[in-house]
């Protein structure tokens, strides 16, 4: 074991399996206090168990680390303040919130139910907001009384950039993107750091017989998006190989990292760049049709390439 996070307290959501256990032991292995919330649901969302948050205490706790469990949903707005009271309760403070939960209700646009919408946007998106909510408010008054800071880490993913059949949760995944940048911006002064990292690893959430099917329709119909990119290796990427990056950025070496994006998979971390213009057309006033018409094909559109174009 290290000792880069000694006497730190940790709070890792979805800690119970896959990427969030392995989050957990890697922070323990470190020397931080971690407190494993974990709903024990399935993939889908669907009910709860206490085992998979107990477990990883146990495994912490033969190690020679401490922890706790904690059963709380992340979509509860009250169980995700309970969530940073039981870290501040029990280790007396809170330094790391890594925010993991997540679930799938994969469905083509055309087929999905507002139940899967709601469902999926609940936990990830709103689950992130409830944890982050609580914790800020805490960090704030703490770097007020005592100039103690803290880590935020969120989990986004590259289908944020668009993936078959996941519309809901390539919504929600950009949409982390954008909380974690403003979080940045309105924590920095607080010593508060929050970063994303888009992970790749084979997990029962990530790596489902859905996603495989998807991905084969996909390849055979010649859709190359972002999110399918190398997506076909990801069955020898370990959760474990995710987890070293995320520790690095809850330590002090990361204590100016803010507002960034991660690209974390196998051997492979990438800093992603923001957003950006890449070319544009400019005129006094408004465009007409007519000059649109002119105009887009041989500057902003040139070049470009359906990713989906219609069946033949």
């Amino acid at each position: 074991m290290g000792d880069r996070l000694k006497g730190k307290v940790a709070i890792v959501t979805g800690g119970g399996r896959g990427l969030g256990r392995a989050h957990c032991l890697a922070l323990a292995d470190e020397g931080a206090k971690v407190v494993v919330n974990d709903l024990g649901g399935e993939v889908d969302g669907t009910g709860a168990a206490k085992g998979p948050a107990d477990e990883v205490v146990s495994e912490i706790k033969a190690k020679g680390g401490e922890a706790i469990a904690n059963y709380g949903s992340v979509v509860s707005y009250t169980d995700a303040e309970a969530l940073i009271k039981a870290a501040i309760d029990t280790y007396g403070k809170l330094d790391i919130l890594v925010n993991n939960a997540g679930i799938l209700r994969d469905r083509m646009v055309f087929n999905m139910a507002e139940e899967e919408w709601d469902a999926v946007v609940a936990v990830h998106l709103k689950g992130h907001f409830n944890t982050v909510r609580h914790a800020c408010s805490y960090f704030r008054q703490m770097w007020k009384e005592k100039k103690q800071g803290g880590r935020i880490i969120n989990t986004a993913s590259i289908s944020g950039w668009g993936n078959m059949g996941q519309v809901n949760y390539s919504s929600v995944k950009e949409g982390i993107i954008g909380l974690t940048r403003t979080v940045a911006l309105d924590m920095g002064r607080y010593g508060v750091t929050c970063n994303a990292i888009r992970p790749g690893a084979a997990t029962r959430m990530t790596w489902t017989p859905e996603l495989k099917a998807a991905m084969e329709k996909a390849k055979a119909a010649g859709v190359t998006g972002a999110a399918g990119a190398g997506m076909g290796d990801i069955a020898s990427m370990a959760p474990e190989m995710v987890s070293p990056m995320v520790v690095y950025l809850a330590t002090d070496a990361a204590a100016n990292v803010n507002g960034q994006a991660f690209h974390c998979a196998g051997g492979r971390i990438e800093l992603e760049a923001l957003p950006m213009i890449k070319r544009g057309i400019y005129k006094e006033g408004i465009f007409t049709l007519d000059e649109l018409d002119s105009i887009l094909p041989g500057t902003l559109l040139a070049g470009l390439v359906n990713p989906s174009p219609a069946a033949e």
